[in-house]
């Protein structure tokens, strides 16, 4: 059990206003589901906050990434996440010399959980390659 808002940031689906770096990072590892609210009444003392019971159950294989590397990229994303990832991750994946490898004329917000994932195994790969060649 935690606070509503917070529960709702974890289970955030994209193109929701809670949907962020929260939400990618537990959903790549766990499949969640809102179980119910809690209201302020059934404490004593009552909170002022609403509060939920999250399910989070441990996906059988998760994708297996660099959790470094997928929290970075997540939170360049996420930097300003009501521009386009063109100004943000955009800059950071010409910087990994992966530039051409996703489609930045979105916004953080509007890319699925599947779709950071994915970037971060390509990301992961070029490195090891990038370093395998020096």
């Amino acid at each position: 059990m935690l606070q509503k808002e917070v529960v709702d940031r974890m289970v955030a689906r994209p193109a929701t206003a809670a949907y962020g770096r929260l939400s990618v990072m537990l959903q790549w590892r766990y499949a969640m589901d809102k179980v119910m609210i809690v209201p302020p009444e059934s404490f004593d003392p009552p909170p002022r906050v609403d509060s939920a019971v999250v399910r989070m159950v441990p996906r059988p294989d998760p994708v297996a990434l660099n959790e470094h590397l997928l929290s970075q990229l997540v939170q360049v994303a996420f930097s300003q996440r009501r521009k386009l990832l063109r100004h943000t991750l955009g800059r950071w994946l010409d910087a990994k010399n992966c530039g051409e490898l996703f489609d930045v004329q979105r916004r953080a917000e509007e890319v699925p959980v599947d779709d950071y994932l994915a970037l971060a195994q390509v990301v992961q790969t070029a490195q090891v390659l990038g370093e395998k060649k020096a």
